[in-house]
């Protein structure tokens, strides 16, 4: 929020403080200043002048030659290129020698043939942002009132002798949306109470019932709604003061009415809107929730198409404002108005936040609606808004409030004690001084010995619990007045099973050669169900930022393949990833998606690069499967894991193998698809996703410690001729069954094909290590379970010895 300087000093007329130390002041306090900008820095010798005669440049088409009396004894001659400058104006004139935001200095200068001594200012020369400025001069210069002097500095006069701070709100501080909460905010920080102006008193003729109703047809959504009424109103430009306290603060003046609703809600942070009374099209205001489909043309001119959950504004029958975001087109206040029905009240702020996110409309109102605000200042609020209009814009105020009330006064009581704020905060505070920080608080506090009972106004309704009374005396007492001191007792932190788990994982993978790598959540709506574990269906966002992140992943291995993609495109060959991330499947209804932590690896290119000490290796399928067995058997997985050969699309038909974890499939491994590689420009590229969830809570195999033994062991060889379609895994399942506990290492090191052993054979070598640690092994036991390992392989899988 953008905070005017002179605006605070109307609430703190002997306010000593400079703008910086205040910003400072107020950071100190727990909120953020970001920044404080004098607005009259680069400004200098900027008067009001005004123009005596304005005629076309002899010598272009473009400008214009004027002369301006700048209250001295001699007009001055002035080349002006606006388009919209004439005789008889008063207007910002920069003297020679003038200096301008941006470094620009004014010279007198010769314009085709034509002396010019100054410049006539337009409102972005002087610094005002192009978006702040009213449209009707945001192509020209700025005309000032009739009524104002000749010769005055117009610095002051357009309120530019003033400084900035822009105030960095969090949402649990929205009461400091508005001057008023600024204003409290200060005085506790400056140990001043603020001045608060009256609501002006103004005649009042006729009687509301006789021009509008109200109605609320759902009580949770609007609390509280008002309307009064003002007419034989004259729509017009606003009075300088109110233009110039808008533009400092970031919003573009539009005319007296509507001005003032925004006027109102910076003052107070309580929105209200203007309705054209005679182009409501009834004396009926019905608020209810939109229907699905509903359609309304918004100030903005854009169809916007409602849903249900959407709260509305009609005349009874059709929307004329969506409830706290933008009015409707169709009643807009314009320059014919001459009856204005001013809306006040409180929206519930998760029908407002929800309406503008989906609709994507974000304003002032909307802004401090789904922060929240405070429901007890609307009625004040909305009396000096309709006060204003019928001072401003000549107009006459209806007597009475339409309103309905839903609102429920309660008692925001908080309990605490001075010892248990002297406990949580460090500090020493007698009563005294707890008591003068209530009191710079505005807050009501009753002591009764040490008990402290504080009453917390509505407008601050961020404060529940006893945590926040702590954080209140801590913040105003000052940070850096409570004392550094150590806790009574200090416990080391430790790392859960799960978290100690990651970190194995990790290490391992990356010592194993693999970058860790951290991609989007967010993916097309292709890719989102792409080489997924599961064939569960993908969540899709109802608001997305672009058709690229649309829907949440299911698989990590799509985005590692961008990746890697990614890398190969700008001539890094080699690639090696992993991720442990998160995957989502939807659930049903408006539930919440499933989320499950899973690990996805990638591996492309040479594994080795060829040099003189070696050569070069590519990576292949028994690589990234060494390195899957390795990070499992970190953790105490490896024999756990069971390896089947699979098919999965895009995947590898022959060189694709699904893993098994007690009878469930948790995880793959494979060679990409080459029609998918070359689809990514990637060469021969193996990956592998692990749902990680499962293996971390999998139960782990213990670690035991033996001694060295003392005994030797034995070796046997052993190969064997068998059919193509044997899998290792089941030759060395049945060797390990048969062998018994004697064997403890099973290495397979050789497989041959080739036509002398036939199409469908191929030839498998292993060497059996056998070892009893409490004796030597005798070569009769030894040859009697290898002959036991010979006859269960010939039996089972019509194995030859060779």
């Amino acid at each position: 929020m953008l905070v005017s300087y002179q605006w605070v000093k109307e609430y703190f007329p002997n306010l000593a403080v400079s703008a910086e130390e205040l910003g400072e002041r107020i950071t100190r306090g727990g909120i953020e200043i970001e920044g404080v900008a004098y607005l009259d820095a680069e400004i200098s010798n900027v008067v009001v002048g005004e123009v005596l005669t304005c005629e076309k440049h002899p010598n272009a088409d473009t400008l214009n030659k004027c002369t301006v009396n700048v209250g001295e004894s001699e007009p001055i001659q002035i080349i002006c290129g606006a388009p919209n400058v004439a005789a008889a104006q008063k207007v910002i004139v920069a003297r020679v020698g003038a200096k301008l935001p941006g470094g620009m200095k004014i010279k007198r200068a010769k314009l085709r043939g034509e002396v010019s001594e100054g410049m006539i200012c337009s409102l972005q020369e002087l610094g005002f942002e192009g978006k702040t400025i009213p449209k009707a001069v945001a192509d020209g210069i700025f005309v000032l009132p009739n009524e104002v002097e000749v010769g005055a500095d117009a610095t002051a006069l357009l309120g530019l002798d003033d400084a900035i701070l822009d105030m960095a709100i969090t949402p649990n501080r929205a009461d400091a949306l508005s001057m008023t909460g600024v204003a409290y905010e200060v005085g506790a920080i400056v140990d001043q109470k603020a001045t608060f102006e009256a609501v002006p008193e103004v005649a009042t003729q006729g009687e509301i019932a006789d021009y509008i109703q109200v109605s609320v047809k759902d009580a949770e959504t609007t609390p509280f709604y008002g309307m009064q009424v003002i007419k034989d109103v004259v729509v017009k430009e606003s009075p300088l003061w109110l233009q110039t306290k808008l533009m400092k603060a970031g919003i573009r003046p539009h005319n007296n009415v509507v001005d003032i609703t925004n006027y109102i809600c910076l003052k107070y942070g309580q929105p209200l809107h203007a309705f054209d009374y005679d182009r409501i099209g009834s004396k009926e205001i019905l608020v209810r929730l939109a229907t699905n489909g509903e359609e309304i043309v918004t100030l903005d001119g854009e169809t916007r198409t409602l849903r249900e959950g959407h709260a509305v504004i009609t005349n009874g029958t059709a929307p004329i404002a969506i409830a706290g975001v933008m009015g409707g087109e169709t009643s807009e206040v314009i320059e014919t108005t001459t009856t204005v029905a001013l809306e006040g009240a409180i929206f519930a702020s998760s029908c407002v936040g929800r309406a503008s996110r989906e609709l994507n409309i974000r304003t002032e109102a909307s802004i401090r609606y789904d922060k929240g605000s405070d429901a007890w200042k609307v009625e004040k609020a909305l009396q000096h808004g309709a006060a204003l209009i019928a001072e401003l814009a000549g107009g006459t105020l209806v007597g009475g409030l339409a309103a309905v009330d839903n609102r429920e006064k309660t008692t925001n009581c908080i309990k605490t004690t001075l010892t248990r704020i002297n406990r949580v905060l460090g500090t020493e505070m007698s009563n005294a001084e707890v008591a003068a920080i209530f009191t710079k608080l505005a807050f009501e506090a009753t002591a009764d010995g040490d008990s402290l009972a504080i009453i917390v106004p509505s407008r601050r309704w961020d404060i529940t619990i006893e945590a926040d009374i702590f954080e209140e005396v801590a913040r105003i007492y000052g940070y850096d007045n409570i004392p550094s001191t150590l806790p009574n007792s200090v416990s080391a932190g430790h790392l859960t099973v799960e978290q100690a788990a990651k970190r194995t994982i990790r290490a391992y993978l990356e010592g194993a050669g693999l970058n860790q790598a951290l991609t989007y959540s967010l993916t097309t709506e292709q890719a989102a169900t792409r080489l997924a574990l599961s064939a569960e269906k993908a969540v899709s966002l109802s608001m997305p930022m672009s058709e690229e992140h649309s829907h949440l992943r299911t698989s990590i291995v799509p985005q590692l393949l961008k990746a890697a993609s990614y890398n190969v495109a700008r001539k890094n060959n080699s690639v090696a990833l992993y991720e442990l991330g998160t995957v989502f499947y939807a659930t049903e209804g408006d539930n919440l998606p499933l989320e499950s932590e899973h690990l996805a690896g990638l591996i492309t290119g040479n594994w080795h690069e060829n040099d003189w000490q070696k050569q070069g290796k590519k990576v292949d399928f028994f690589l990234l499967k060494g390195i899957v067995e390795g990070v499992v058997a970190k953790i105490g997985l490896k024999d756990a894991l069971e390896w089947k050969q699979a098919e999965k699309t895009d995947l590898h038909p022959g060189r694709t193998a699904s893993i098994w974890l007690a009878g469930e499939e948790i995880g793959y491994l494979a060679q990409v698809h080459p029609s998918l590689a070359d689809e990514l420009d990637l060469k021969e590229t193996y990956v592998f996703e692990l749902d990680a969830t499962r293996i971390l809570a999998a139960p782990k195999e213990t670690v035991v410690y033996h001694t060295i033994p003392r005994f030797p062991s034995m070796t046997r060889d052993i190969a064997l001729l068998v059919n193509k379609e044997v899998s290792q895994a089941a030759l060395e399942n049945e060797i390990k069954t048969q062998a018994g506990k004697l064997l403890t290492n099973i290495q397979l090191f050789d497989i041959f094909e080739g036509e002398k052993l036939g199409a469908d054979k191929k030839s498998m070598a292993y060497t059996l290590t056998f070892l009893d640690p409490e004796r030597t092994l005798t070569d009769e036991e030894v040859t009697k379970a290898n002959q036991a390992i010979v006859t269960a392989l010939e039996t089972k899988f019509d194995a030859v010895i060779r």
